[in-house]
């Protein structure tokens, strides 16, 4: 890999907020933290095309005790087994649980698998993070 440096213009209030942002994220400089910017950019960009094949985990939360919830999730993980890598069933606590779904695949199909599991009636909270293969990232 070959490292270019390079300029770049900021006002000083900005410069000051990215700062702010480099201490808060223990970035040891601002080369760290643009680069990690960057990424964040390209991996968005990656998503946004929808071309190749991209990577996320869906999160959910609900209450294990909705028999119908739980049966649904698992219908709905073995329609979409291809796209599916790993599963995790955590108890947070007597009635709560998370489950992690690690997931790949065309980035509208993964978009739209992960909307059916968080808007499966029961699911207390539901998220995507969306990433990367890395292929597409330098």
């Amino acid at each position: 890999m070959t490292l270019v440096r390079f300029g770049v213009s900021l006002d000083k209030e900005l410069l000051s907020e990215f700062d702010k942002l480099c201490l808060e994220n223990k970035y040891q400089n601002r080369s760290e933290a643009i680069r990690d910017l960057i990424r964040d950019r390209l991996v968005q960009d990656e998503w946004s095309k929808a071309n190749g094949e991209v990577t996320g985990v869906v999160t959910l939360v609900y209450d294990h005790h909705k028999k119908d919830l739980l049966n649904g999730l698992i219908d709905i993980q073995h329609d979409h087994q291809n796209a599916i890598i790993a599963s995790q069933h955590i108890h947070l606590n007597h009635d709560n649980c998370l489950e992690v779904v690690v997931i790949r695949g065309k980035a509208k199909d993964i978009k739209d698998l992960a909307n059916r599991m968080r808007s499966a009636k029961g699911v207390k909270h539901g998220d995507l993070v969306m990433t990367t293969t890395g292929e597409e990232i330098k």
